[in-house]
This record gives structure tokens, sequence and C-alpha cells, in this order.
């Protein structure tokens, strides 16, 4: 999802961060115009259009709109840290209960401070909402009364306005969670481990071949 509103918006702020950065997504031309914008920064940007590509990422931020899961155990190297921010999730079921070297990560969930009711059932335990929710909530406090994000792009400088707010209206970012559960340090151990000794025997060419 790297042409996406959210996915662009990443790759812009990550591209300062990282020393390589992966963009995948279906059309060419609109990876060309994101990695244009992702240029002169640290990282080496490459483009591409199979999915296979982030078998060789450390880190892999998914943030597509698909309606099914795209992201199976096949696809992710050993000691893998993946963000789903997509709903539905993009990551499959089957990650989870085949590679548990790997760890995946729910992202767009914040903490709602106070004894908040939202009176619907969103999935998440008592008090936790998406983020998209939240970022209308603390305009709302702030009296910004506005079209914010609207669109198919995002001002980077409006990603770091509203990160910036996040913490003046007390809205913490939620404790991570994989697949409905909290994350323990324990399980952090477990994958560590397990991707250790698993990577005695990856190879980054085995991506070619995978299906």
């Amino acid at each position: 999802g790297a042409t996406g509103t959210i996915g662009s918006a990443c790759a812009q702020m990550l591209a300062a961060e990282v020393g390589e950065l992966v963009l995948v997504g279906r059309r060419p031309e609109a990876l060309a115009v994101v990695a244009e914008q992702c240029s002169g920064q640290r990282a080496r940007v490459s483009t591409h259009t199979d999915l296979h590509a982030i078998y060789r990422a450390d880190v892999v931020i998914t943030v597509t709109n698909a309606v099914h899961a795209i992201i199976e155990p096949q696809h992710l190297k050993p000691g893998a840290v993946v963000c789903d921010v997509a709903r539905p999730r993009d990551v499959s079921r089957q990650v989870e209960a085949q590679r548990s070297d790997v760890l995946v990560i729910e992202g767009g969930m914040v903490e709602v401070p106070g004894p908040v009711d939202f009176g619907f059932d969103f999935g998440f335990p008592p008090g936790k909402s998406f983020a998209c929710m939240a970022e209308t909530m603390i305009l709302a406090l702030e009296g910004r009364y506005e079209d914010y994000t609207v669109g198919k792009t995002i001002a980077l400088d409006r990603v770091l306005e509203i990160g910036a707010l996040d913490g003046k209206a007390w809205l913490p970012a939620e404790r991570f969670r994989s697949f409905e559960r909290a994350v323990t340090e324990e399980h952090i151990a477990q994958v560590r481990e397990l991707a250790h000794d698993h990577l005695k025997h990856w190879s980054p060419s085995l991506a070619d071949g995978a299906g």
C-alpha cells in the first residue's frame, strides 16, 4: 500500500530514518511518484509490484485497502516485524499459526483517556479507539473544526502536527497488540529466539521461489 494516503506518508517519514526503503504497490507510475517524494533522503529507495519483495524486509508497514488478507507465511523473513495498519487486516491468520518467528503488531489504535463509552463494540478492549477516530476527537478538543486530512494525499506537516497534538491531548499509544491479544515481553523474547535460530538457514534468494 505504498501509494495510498497513509502508505505514502509513512514512506516519506521513513526515508530519512532508514538505510533502505522498499515500496510495494500495484501501479508502477504511482510508485514512481512516491519514490520521487522520498528521494534525497537517507534511504536507498526501490519500487516493486511483486509482494514477494517484502521477503527481505526487517520491518514491514502494510496499509492496503484489500478486502482479504494478502500477506501469508511465505512472504516474511525470520525476525520480521510487521505493523498491520489495515482494516480488515492485511496479515493472514496463517502467519499467526505458522510463523512464531515473526512479530505482527496492530497499528491504528490508541487509548482514549477517561472512562469513555463509545456505545459500540469495535473489537478493542475498553477505552481503545481507531486512530482515525482519535484524530477527530483531538481536533474537536482543539477547536479545529476543519477538513484536516481529507483527500488522497496528506501533507507531512499535518502528520507531524497531529502527532504533537496527540501528546497534548493525552492520548497515549496503546500497548502493542497482535491478533487481538496484548504483546508480552515473553512473546517478544520467544520471537527473537526463534528468529535467531531460523535465520541460520535463511537466504534472500528464497524469495525468488516463494509461493
